[in-house]
């Protein structure tokens, strides 16, 4: 039982008309009826607090059974109010690991009616939590103490990968499927034969089937042109760095859980795109490896075999990840390293590792960028410490570019972009190499 405001208030003014009642009668008397007084208030009180124990509010909480890491998540909590009308607040006891919108909830359920309360959680690490109860105080009807008490709803809860922005990409690319994505795939030159046809204007003269053009009897009849279409079945390896750079913070998360988030988009993407899609996470060694399948199905397992993998302080072996690789797989494949580059002597590794996998396969290099180095670079001031911070900021930034332009040498795609904005950029440029049939 905890007292309102009201009691408070009460008990002051008790206070303050002491000293005007001792004008006119005795000091004994004076301090008799202020005492009085006070337990009139504090009897009322506990009356007050006591009547609520058969009035009390019912809390059910709802909330997603898998959580997403660095997503405002829904937690709601329906309130029935049975008889009278319930002036309440709500703290749950969510994991102090998470961001909350509101920390206390507060509302007034009228009689005989339910409310539903909603705030939101933002995890910013994976793994499973312990959630506690819910904590509830229900305000007396004639106002003067705050009925508290516990409601048992301790339960553990699991926090996965971006599951939300994994939702939301799967509408957009069934959306696009019937789209100008489908559009771009036909425009496209396929590799794969799909029938013989008539020459018409326009056709690309280098699909010209002469020797079929040469068996057909008639000498005015037009070539024959052969139809390539996409190949249906190709396949996307995603190596996925958890080594030392990936354990930084960027933005709130590690960098590996940006990587990560965009390592289930692209695998996403490419199931829904009909190829063949595996994962591979690795450090000094090939810490994981998910053989290539189809499916939407398939998602699933990833899910569950990457949500568990954290980042170690191990130096990364990139070489000994894309012989790996080249061991598993032997036909030609989009291979996607997802990591972060320094400088141009760290990532002399990692041209040597990529520049083996050209022309066999189609290396792809995804960086992510820390924006707080963006935002020193571009920032100019007079502040001789920032100044420095800003130089270090803007080598930063040159000796990437210089790394970049070495890989793009050797054949290597690339794409460095803010950790935060790394999925929509991969998935983006994975549909473009689709469209244009790259790989």
């Amino acid at each position: 039982m905890v007292p309102s405001k009201r009691v408070y208030v009460l008990l002051g003014l008790g206070i303050a008309i002491a000293p005007i009642l001792s004008l006119f009668i005795t000091i004994p008397v004076t301090i008799a009826i202020t005492l009085l007084f006070d337990a009139i208030v504090l009897g009322l009180m506990i009356v007050d607090g006591l009547q609520v124990r058969a009035l009390r509010v019912r809390v059910k909480r709802d909330l997603p059974q898998r959580l997403s890491i660095g997503r405002d998540n829904p937690v709601m909590l329906t309130v029935t109010s049975p008889k009278v009308d319930a002036v309440i607040q709500i703290r749950d006891y969510y994991p102090t690991e998470f961001g909350v919108s509101t920390p206390t909830l507060n509302a007034t359920i009228p009689a005989n009616s339910t409310q539903e309360l909603t705030y939101t959680v933002n995890p910013k690490r994976r793994g499973e939590f312990p959630w506690g109860n819910i904590q509830v105080r229900q305000l007396g009807n004639w106002g003067l103490a705050w009925h508290d008490w516990q409601i048992p709803y301790a339960m553990p809860v699991k926090v996965y990968p971006d599951l939300l922005g994994l939702r939301s990409l799967s509408i957009r690319l069934t959306l696009q499927s019937s789209g100008s994505i489908r559009q771009s795939r036909r425009m496209g030159i396929g590799t794969e034969f799909a029938e013989l046809r008539n020459y018409r204007t326009g056709d690309d003269l280098r699909f010209i089937d002469w020797k079929a053009t040469a068996r057909r009897t008639g000498g005015n009849t037009p070539p024959l042109v052969r139809v390539l279409e996409p190949e249906q079945e190709q396949t996307l390896i995603i190596l996925l760095d958890r080594g030392r750079l990936m354990t930084a913070q960027v933005q709130g998360l590690q960098r590996f859980d940006w990587g990560l988030n965009a390592t289930l988009s692209l695998a996403l993407a490419g199931l829904h795109r009909g190829d063949r899609v595996g994962v591979g996470v690795f450090d000094h060694q090939m810490h994981t490896w998910i053989t290539p399948e189809r499916g939407q199905s398939h998602l699933g397992k990833l899910i569950d075999c990457l949500t568990p993998i954290q980042p170690v302080l191990l130096e990364s072996d990139y070489l000994g990840a894309v012989t790996n690789v080249v061991q598993r797989q032997t036909r030609r494949a989009l291979v996607v390293v997802i990591t972060d580059l320094v400088d141009v002597t760290a990532s002399t590794e990692l041209l040597a590792a990529l520049s083996r996998l050209a022309p066999r396969y189609l290396p792809f290099c995804v960086t992510l960028r820390d924006p707080q180095v963006d935002h020193l670079a571009h920032t100019f001031t007079q502040d001789v410490t920032a100044a420095y911070s800003r130089a270090v900021a803007l080598d930063l930034l040159a000796q990437r570019q210089v790394a970049f332009a070495q890989l793009k040498q050797k054949g290597v795609l690339v794409l460095d972009a803010p950790a935060n904005q790394i999925t929509d950029q991969l998935v983006e440029r994975y549909l473009q190499l689709k469209a244009r049939n790259q790989l």
